[in-house]
C-alpha cells in the first residue's frame, strides 16, 4: 500500500466506499444488492468465478466500456474513464474476478 499511496492510487477506505458507492448507483439495479445478479433482467452473479467475457481488471472494464453482447447498456460515454476504471476494480474485489 505504501508504494500505491506513492504513486497517487487511492487505497484507502474512503477510496472503496466510493467505489461501492458508484457500484449501487450504476449496477446495483441489476446486478443486486450484494451482486449475486438476477436472471430475470439476465444480470450475471459477480461474487462467482464464472464470468464469461474474462475476470481481470482489464477485461472487467472493457465490459462495462462496451456492454459486449448482453443486455448490459455500454457505460462508455456515460461515465467517465476514471468512473469505469473504479468500477472495474471494485467488481474484480468482489470476488469473481479472482
Amino acid at each position: 500500500q505504501y508504494v500505491l499511496s506513492l504513486s497517487g492510487n487511492a487505497t484507502d477506505a474512503a477510496a472503496a466506499a466510493r467505489a461501492e458507492d458508484l457500484y449501487l448507483t450504476n449496477c446495483a439495479s441489476c446486478h443486486g444488492m450484494d451482486a449475486h445478479g438476477s436472471r430475470d433482467v439476465g444480470a450475471p452473479n459477480l461474487t462467482d468465478a464464472d464470468w464469461l467475457y474474462g475476470s481481470d481488471p482489464a477485461d472487467i472494464r472493457a465490459t462495462i466500456q462496451n456492454a459486449r453482447n448482453s443486455h448490459m447498456p455500454a457505460w462508455q460515454g456515460r461515465l467517465d474513464d476514471a468512473t469505469i476504471k473504479a468500477l472495474a476494480v471494485y467488481v474484480h474485489s468482489l470476488g469473481g474476478g479472482e
